[in-house]
């Protein structure tokens, strides 16, 4: 499909379209919006940054167009559930975005902040409601939201619905909507307890795919440094003060090692900030909006922004603990090289990870390219660095020869760190006791008091 009024969008989208900058639909977007608009139920599978939002904001909002109904107080006709407060957010900004033409309204609904003003918003009614489901419940129980009128339901990231442990509350709300509705289910992998759930869910829904199960994005190059724990603080300082970066995610496993890892940074004379569950709803969004500006250009996070965090231009990430699952792998490295964009993925594993880098692997069905030890006084190019063809190296394609702004400032850092920096050989080459791996099968229940 080569544009966007091929697929039958009316002139306010297509207006809005051009103003968002949009003229060719994306691969989901070309395959969900024609069966949307004929009123299907539809199970999406894609990966992360392929375009989702749209593929179902646009179509709802056309059908919204073609069928004008009052609001009702304290009710909604297209409820969209999300698992997380940054990736509603989202999801609503689109929705005014793209129905900014058309007249239709969009109220979102979190925890983490007073229920006040979104209950004030509900009374007066709205075309779209975005939710995460604890909050939405608990609005429903103080009879502040109200579900009868729903005509669409939509479902995103289900199966991070199902790893944060929401799987009843869906049940709960799915059973508050008309039978009599349209459902849309997105997911970026398929796991049996996510089709269960899509099964139970969805009337005669036709499926739609635009990449294999948890398949990394093609633009991502990957590698892995393998060094001890104790050497991962100072292997991360000096690959952000040696490589040429933009915008740098760096994640980590549990709220307590964003907050260290944050500080560890600051000593080191690197800025950076921390999103993670335990921050407020305020202090998470500050920290986004200055990663956007980029001020600091490094982020720290737990995989609470794994997914639906959408900013624009992040070079690389970092898994400075590997993750439980496998799965999380692959959402993590989806925050680079989105749009069609480059980027590059570099993990540091321990001993005590291998377990689990052996289970990213085979779920890669491929290895990760293994580097040296970051360089710490220059910036020479590891020697074992990915060589194979359609491999970057140690820098994301793109970027050679560039000015050297960027590379100017971190010299600068350099000459103000210096001295802990030339102590990371010695601590990533110190040894470490090992014990037996975790492995990749913990507790749904301790991942999400991580987060």
């Amino acid at each position: 499909m080569s544009s966007f009024a091929a697929l039958g969008l009316s002139t306010p989208l297509l207006r809005s379209l051009d103003a968002e900058g949009y003229a060719t639909p994306t691969p989901i977007q070309a395959k969900a919006i024609p069966h949307v608009l004929a009123g299907r139920d539809l199970f999406g599978c894609a990966q992360t940054g392929t375009g989702k939002t749209a593929a179902f904001a646009l179509p709802l909002i056309e059908r919204m167009l073609a069928a004008p109904r009052q609001r009702a107080s304290r009710g909604c006709r297209a409820l969209v559930l999300a698992p997380t407060r940054e990736l509603a957010s989202q999801i609503h900004e689109s929705f005014r975005g793209y129905g900014r033409h058309a007249g239709i309204t969009s109220v979102v609904v979190y925890g983490g902040v007073g229920q006040r003003p979104q209950a004030d918003a509900l009374h007066r009614g709205t075309d779209v409601l975005v939710a995460t489901p604890g909050r939405l419940l608990d609005l429903v129980g103080q009879r502040l939201a109200d579900l009868r009128g729903v005509e669409f339901l939509v479902l995103d990231e289900a199966d991070r619905m199902l790893d944060m442990g929401f799987i009843h509350d869906v049940r709960r709300i799915v059973g508050l909507v008309p039978r009599d509705r349209q459902t849309l289910f997105f997911s970026a992998t398929l796991p049996d307890e996510v089709r269960r759930l899509a099964d139970t869910m969805l009337r005669d829904p036709l499926e739609v795919k635009t990449a294999p199960q948890a398949t990394p994005a093609e633009t991502v190059a990957q590698s892995v440094f393998h060094v001890p724990k104790a050497g991962k603080r100072m292997a991360l300082v000096s690959l952000l003060r040696n490589e040429p970066m933009d915008r740098v995610i760096v994640f980590t496993r549990t709220k307590h090692g964003a907050d260290k890892l944050q500080r560890d940074l600051a000593k080191a004379g690197i800025d950076a900030a921390a999103i993670h569950g335990n921050k407020s709803q305020n202090q998470r969004e500050r920290a986004l909006a200055a990663f956007k500006a980029p001020r600091p250009p490094v982020l720290i996070a737990t995989d609470i922004a794994a997914r639906g965090i959408d900013v624009d231009g992040v070079s690389h990430v970092v898994n400075y603990e590997l993750p439980h699952e496998p799965e999380t792998y692959v959402h993590r490295i989806g925050r680079t090289g989105r749009a069609g964009q480059t980027g590059e993925a570099v993990s540091f594993c321990d001993p005590e990870e291998r377990l689990r880098l052996r289970a990213i692997e085979k779920l890669l069905r491929k290895p990760i390219t293994p580097r040296n030890a970051p360089p710490v006084g220059g910036e020479s190019e590891p020697a074992d660095a990915p060589t194979e063809p359609g491999s970057r190296g140690h820098q994301p394609r793109g970027r050679r020869g560039r000015s050297g702004g960027g590379r100017n400032r971190r010299q600068g850092r350099d000459n103000r760190g210096q001295a802990g920096a030339g102590a990371a050989a010695a601590v990533a080459t110190a040894p470490v006791a090992t014990r037996p791996a975790a492995g990749g099968n913990r507790s749904r229940r301790r991942h999400r008091r991580a987060l």
